[in-house]
């Protein structure tokens, strides 16, 4: 079964909620999913999951939240031979904020593609100015998501 982790930023708890969501929705359709909240690069090494898909929300003017940034820059600085992973990455956002919409979530896609990831679909963007249910919202994305990898 394939591995997948979870790794996720949140300034005020939307996004951990919608990767949780995301471990049960994926895990009820078989992937061996698990969310990692908080991770540092030793333990996220340590598992090595087969892929990885990010949520994040975006902050202050379209950084990444602290709780995933370490991780961000753990990466950067390690380098990790991910080439040819999946990836795939799910921004929280709120158009209200322009072109800092969703920023937090390019950057860190940005960075695991430098790396040689492979990107499994197209990043999902949840615009906080239309919905109010974000896990629910991305169900259809994750069931594309559980298709892709399975």
């Amino acid at each position: 079964m394939l591995q997948l982790a979870i790794v996720s930023g949140s300034a005020f708890g939307t996004a951990e909620e919608v990767a949780r969501h995301a471990e049960q929705f994926l895990q009820d359709a078989g992937i061996e999913a698990r969310h990692l909240p908080r991770v540092a690069l030793e333990e996220l090494l340590a598992l090595d999951p087969q892929a990885l898909l990010v949520v994040t929300s975006t902050t202050g003017m379209g950084e990444v939240p602290d709780n995933l940034q370490g991780l961000l820059d753990e990466i950067e600085a390690w380098q990790p031979d991910w080439r040819g992973r999946p990836v795939a990455v799910i921004g929280l956002g709120d158009t209200a904020y322009g072109e800092q919409f969703c920023a937090g979530a390019l950057q860190a896609h940005m960075l695991l593609l430098r790396l040689g990831m492979r990107d499994l679909q197209s990043q999902l963007q949840l615009d906080a100015s239309e919905t109010v249910t974000p896990a629910e919202d991305a169900e259809p994305w994750l069931a594309r998501l559980a298709a892709n990898l399975g």
